[in-house]
């Protein structure tokens, strides 16, 4: 059975399979990629960030095209695979606007006559990306990657083989010269390879904790700088004095979207008590009213979970949780037909020690949990081993600052959702990983800060 398939999570039925790439031409590929970066390190700066002009002009254009590759690949509603793509385009034209002040020299202060720092490209940097945001998870970093003067190998998901090869197409098609931007259809051994292969001179993984763990070893021994963005179990903390409708809509928006399956979508909702039977009722009928079908009609809110083992692995962790004294107010089973659907389920009195309180739930359940205090809610929220993003609702502005240092996150989002966006640093702590992408601090992540003094 080939690794690299397009398996339609709507119908269950196999679309095509590709096969690993072969070992000479892996070595080929890493090849052309060393004697790209000579090149294209040195091009104008000018000339590389036209390509990611270029680039998102093609995005915008044929968002619908791309839209519909994720759907059948990985089951995105439509309009949000149109958002990905259109999100992506902005990430190209931020870093095209901004990447000549993001390396400009820094000057500082010496014994010299002048010194300062200087931001040169690394080289051929390994980028292992998953399937549930195929396009957007790639030109995050290929966005900054590329303008800093760098290379990306890209070895995408097995699940989203036609994303991986519209990427290199489309970049191509932008002006990206030969061996610049390559999508390689690696095995996992091979991965290992090329990790520790000296043409290759950094590695950015987003995935699951685990994939983190292995990766983050191989490149350790490789001694690589890399960037890990890793999963999440988000709290959402609503105190009685937020706006209560619009915490729900965002709260329910965020749980839905990707069908659930986001690292930083609202996972854990804690809602303080004088408010929960309000916040629950209007929760689980926002849940309710949202529309599971095929992906590619207009009116589908939430499509199929990608495979069929991560639907199942949620099925067992809701179905453990229950076992265990969880109450499911929605959903909360399998439905019968084709597909790897899971519906919108919400959780309450679910005990400490159920999967639903202590592990990420990669799917649109969400768990409700009550807190009695500012203390309580915060020892909730960091009780997990993840620390990607946190939502703060409340009308109180000095309780929000007051919180703030003590959630244990990468990001804290006052009465909004957590997002990622091409102008702030994005990544997490504990096991949510390390490093950042976005805005200038991602894009200094791969480059060689250089120290020049002259006497």
């Amino acid at each position: 059975m080939s690794l690299y398939r397009t398996l339609d999570p709507t119908t269950g039925q196999l679309v095509e399979s590709y096969p690993t790439i072969g070992d000479d031409e892996l070595e080929a590929r890493l090849e052309a990629a060393a004697r790209a970066f000579d090149d294209w390190r040195k091009r104008p700066l000018s000339e590389r960030t036209g390509v990611l002009q270029r680039a998102a002009e093609l995005l915008e254009q044929e968002a619908r095209e791309h839209a519909a590759t994720m759907a059948l690949e990985m089951g995105k509603p439509l309009a949000e695979g149109v958002a990905e793509a259109e999100k992506c385009a902005w990430a190209c034209r931020y870093y095209a606007e901004h990447a000549a002040a993001f390396l400009q020299p820094e000057l500082h202060e010496s014994d010299g006559s002048q010194a300062f720092v200087r931001y040169d490209p690394l080289g051929p940097i390994l980028a292992i990306m998953p399937w549930n945001f195929p396009f957007w998870q790639v030109f995050r970093f290929a966005a900054p990657a590329l303008a800093a003067g760098n290379l990306v190998l890209l070895k995408h998901a097995p699940g989203t083989p036609r994303c991986a090869l519209a990427l290199a197409d489309l970049l191509a098609r932008a002006g990206c010269p030969e061996g610049v931007f390559q999508s390689l259809f690696l095995s996992n051994e091979q991965a290992a390879e090329v990790i520790a292969d000296p043409r290759v001179r950094g590695v950015t993984l987003t995935g699951s904790t685990g994939a983190g763990r292995e990766v983050a070893s191989a490149a350790g021994r490789a001694l690589k700088p890399m960037v890990m963005e890793l999963g999440g179990s988000d709290p959402f903390i609503v105190f009685a004095d937020a706006d209560l409708e619009q915490a729900v809509r965002i709260g329910v928006a965020s749980r839905c979207l990707n069908s659930g399956q986001s690292c930083i979508s609202a996972k854990r909702f804690l809602v303080e008590r004088p408010i929960l039977e309000r916040f629950t009722e209007a929760f689980v009928a926002g849940m309710r009213g949202r529309k599971m079908g095929d992906p590619r009609r207009g009116d589908t809110d939430v499509g199929p979970l990608a495979r069929a083992d991560l639907r199942d692995h949620l099925a067992r962790q809701v179905a453990d949780s229950v076992a265990r004294g969880a109450r499911a107010l929605c959903g909360g089973e399998v439905p019968e037909g084709a597909g790897f659907f899971y519906p919108p389920t919400v959780l309450t009195e679910v005990p400490a020690d159920a999967p639903a309180a202590r592990e990420e739930l990669f799917g649109p359940v969400a768990t409700l949990i009550p807190f009695a205090s500012e203390v309580e809610a915060v020892a909730i929220a960091n009780a997990t081993p993840y620390g990607l993003g946190a939502s703060l609702w409340t009308g109180d502005p000095a309780r929000a600052e007051r919180l703030i240092p003590d959630l244990e996150s990468g990001s804290v989002f006052v009465n909004g959702l957590v997002k990622s966006d091409p102008r702030l640093p994005f990544g997490g702590v504990k096991d949510s990983g390390f490093g950042r992408e976005l805005a200038r601090e991602g894009m200094l992540e791969f480059v060689n800060q250089k120290t020049v003094w002259i006497a």
